[in-house]
């Protein structure tokens, strides 16, 4: 692996710091310039794994050169995508891509979906959702994409019913039927896995739950389809950025049947190649 670095996000007295190993919030003039490096910064699980896999296996045939940069939220990956310290990210989906572009004002374009990670309703205490009790507390990410994306999956297995808002937009506020009474519990997507000893079910992300050792396809009381699934993980770059050979040539090897193979083989289900 080439120059890896590392940034861990943390949160402290309500700002978000980052600690890195030898970052720079400014950008590589050569990288900018097309050459050099191409910088990606990612999500640790599956992100960082399966471009590594690129990285050691297929990247030196192809004449690229991958630089990782880690991130544990959701939140400083286009940060640095947009201040020029990236020069792409693969952790995200379009849903949530939009919601940012939207609140933040990024000029980002999606360049290919990579692949998908089903969401999953885990819990310590029951082992289905017909045993999920009336008033039990329901753990969900607090960002609105996934946030919605959790509800739907509630009211796909029956638990809630939602008012016609769309399904990447829907809130706590939009369930109009409840009928065990739930009590929905938002909380920042990476702490969800922690939050299952002290919560009678929670909605975990695909990342986060292989991080837990937890997989939606052995562990999970109900997961999402990957059928008609709108949330399969994209490279990203800013606009304009995709005209970069680098990246064009990145696009190519993670939508290879070498790509396909690694994740079927590693991840068995939890994680989907979009070529499935």
């Amino acid at each position: 692996m080439r120059n890896t670095l590392a940034l861990t996000a943390l949160l402290a007295s309500g700002a978000l710091v980052l600690t890195a190993c030898g970052g720079d919030a400014e950008a590589d003039s050569s990288s900018a310039a097309g050459s050099g490096p191409l910088k990606v910064g990612v999500s640790p699980v599956p992100h960082a794994e399966i471009l590594e896999f690129v990285d050691e296996e297929l990247a030196a045939d192809a004449g690229i050169d991958i630089e990782l940069v880690e991130f544990t939220d959701y939140v400083q990956p286009n940060v640095a995508l947009a201040d020029g310290s990236l020069d792409a990210n693969y952790f995200q989906h379009e849903p949530y891509l939009a919601e940012q572009e939207a609140a933040a004002g990024y000029d980002f374009e999606a360049v290919a979906p990579v692949h998908l990670e089903p969401l999953g309703l885990y819990s310590d205490s029951v082992g289905s959702v017909e045993e999920i009790a009336d008033g039990a507390q329901v753990a969900i990410p607090n960002d609105p994409t996934n946030g919605a994306r959790a509800l739907q999956l509630l009211a796909d297995q029956g638990l809630i019913t939602l008012a016609d808002t769309g399904e990447a937009s829907a809130t706590v506020l939009d369930v109009e039927e409840n009928p065990r009474d739930l009590e929905f519990v938002e909380i920042e997507a990476a702490q969800l896995p922690r939050s299952l000893p002290d919560v009678d079910a929670a909605v975990i992300n695909g990342n986060y739950a292989i991080e837990a050792d937890l997989s939606p396809a052995e562990d999970a009381i109900a997961a999402e389809s990957p059928e008609g699934n709108p949330y399969a993980n994209l490279l990203v770059v800013r606009a304009g950025d995709e005209t970069d050979p680098r990246v064009a040539t990145l696009a190519e090897l993670l939508a290879s049947e070498e790509v396909a193979q690694f994740i079927e083989e590693t991840y068995s289900g939890t994680v989907i190649s979009a070529r499935s």
